[in-house]
């Protein structure tokens, strides 16, 4: 059986998803963008604001499961641009350098809202 797992300390999910997706042990975060959930907008900046926001949203919803960081088993990393990677991969490890999960970054064409950056996460209880 799955469980929904929500939270308001996270932007809301804008369509036919859930922002996380518990099945037993595991758990499906969907991919975060640097919106802000307090003003429901894209936090402007360059790329380490924007990866901050990112991270900082993953984290609630990490939180609302009852996770944390070190639960993170693997993520999947879309950048709009590779120029951006050192300083992405440098905000990145802050938050996730200790527990290394598995991990690819790919660039995309564009990403919703033209943010910069959008990560979406496996993790393991």
């Amino acid at each position: 059986m799955k469980e929904k797992i929500s939270t308001t300390a996270a932007p809301a999910a804008v369509g036919p998803y859930s922002q996380a997706i518990r099945r037993g042990d595991l758990l499906f975060v969907s991919g975060q963008i640097p919106i802000d959930p307090a003003t429901a907008k894209l936090v402007e900046g360059d790329i380490v604001a924007q990866t901050e926001q990112v991270l900082k949203n993953l984290g609630a919803v990490l939180k609302a499961a009852g996770m944390g960081f070190d639960n993170v088993l693997k993520t999947t990393c879309f950048l709009g641009n590779m120029d951006d990677f050192a300083k992405f991969n440098e905000t990145y490890a802050r938050y996730l350098g200790e527990s290394a999960p598995a991990r690819e970054t790919v660039q995309v064409v564009k990403l919703p809202k033209d943010a910069k950056v959008e990560i979406s996460a496996i993790c393991g209880a």
